[in-house]
């Protein structure tokens, strides 16, 4: 069975408010979901005849200049930009945006018309807590790997020499379509989980899991895997 993924496209036209322009700081780099990434171009525009100096950045997996997803944005060298500005709705995407720049981040949200601003600090809250587990990992022994076998998010392939990287550990893998929480409580000895699934399960559900998760990436070892 083929599968045809077909993006959903904002129709409505898109202006950014002028009232909200003078808000914004002077270098920025400018993304969205999918949904909204055709209407970049115009909004780049707009703001430069203001003044603003605007990049239109994409992940690695995106197709699109501006485009985001949810587990994959760019990390831009210190000092290069001042902020983000993200056109959509919701902040799943906005908060790996905050993850993994040091920045602040402003939202505006087409449908809604409303506009904000959210802090790295709030980031920073979860990343510290997976910091700590880092910490747990290097001191436990069993370590049990969580493996998707999602198309596009299954990364067993990573986790095949895991042993031979650290050879002071026992590692149990549990695979799975679509990971159920409250499962993982059958499985008590397990100290410490590794995340190769979304990455996002280690940071913003972390506290629905009954043990420290970290992402396989977290490791230095696995540090810029795709």
């Amino acid at each position: 069975m083929k599968l045809y993924f077909i993006p959903a496209k904002y129709k409505k036209e898109i202006k950014f408010p002028e009232k909200h322009i003078k808000e914004l700081p002077e270098r920025l780099a400018l993304v969205s979901p999918v949904q909204f990434v055709d209407h970049l171009p115009k909004i780049k525009e707009q703001l430069e005849s203001k003044g603003k100096k605007v990049k239109l950045i994409q992940g690695k997996h995106s197709r699109n200049a501006g485009q985001i997803l949810g587990c994959d944005v760019p990390e831009l060298p210190a000092n290069d930009i001042d902020a983000f500005l993200y056109i959509g709705d919701g902040v799943f995407h906005p908060y790996e945006v905050l993850y993994k720049n040091k920045v602040d981040l402003f939202i505006y949200n087409p449908k809604t018309h409303d506009f904000y601003k959210i802090g790295r600090e709030e980031a920073e809250i979860n990343l510290k807590k997976q910091k700590g587990a880092l910490a747990m990992f290097y001191s436990k022994k069993n370590i049990g790997v969580l493996i998707s076998t999602k198309p596009g998010q299954n990364r067993l392939r990573f986790t095949t020499e895991l042993g031979k990287k650290f050879p002071d550990k026992k590692f149990y893998f549990f695979a799975c379509d679509t990971l159920e929480y409250d499962q993982m409580e059958n499985f008590p000895f397990i100290e410490v989980f590794i995340n190769t699934m979304c990455q996002r399960i280690a940071l913003d559900d972390a506290k629905k899991v009954p043990r420290p998760i970290i992402n396989l990436e977290d490791l230095p070892e696995y540090k810029g895997i795709a």
